[in-house]
């Protein structure tokens, strides 16, 4: 079992960039499957980006070339660069660990674009 705590969450302007984090504690981080989802207010949750033990990444396609996640196994922690930010992209957003199709999730972070 894995516990995951996001941060880096905030208020930024339109066409800003926000650097999301999330750690991990617990065993096993290196064979999860990594995600970032995001639910905006009064919406479902969606996928925002997946990642791999071995690095291949999956985005939504409203986050292509825009939003970059990444991992470090040695440090058991998963990030979401987001540059060119959208006010469409407000949401909370969620770290989540998969594995053998148990799911695991943060609490969420807050991120607000708006001028």
């Amino acid at each position: 079992q894995v516990r995951l705590v996001e941060s880096g969450g905030g208020l930024v302007q339109p066409g800003g960039s926000l650097r999301l984090s999330c750690a991990a504690s617990g065993s096993g981080f290196s064979r999860y499957v990594m995600g970032w989802y995001r639910q905006p207010l009064g919406k479902q949750r969606e996928l925002v980006a997946t990642i791999t033990p071995r690095g291949m990444t999956n985005y939504a396609d409203s986050v292509k070339g825009r939003f970059t996640i990444s991992r470090d196994n040695a440090e058991n922690t998963v990030t979401l660069q987001m540059n060119s930010l959208e006010p469409e992209d407000t949401a909370v957003y969620y770290c989540n660990g998969r594995i053998y199709a148990n799911d695991y999730w943060g609490r969420g972070t807050q991120v607000t674009v708006a001028s």
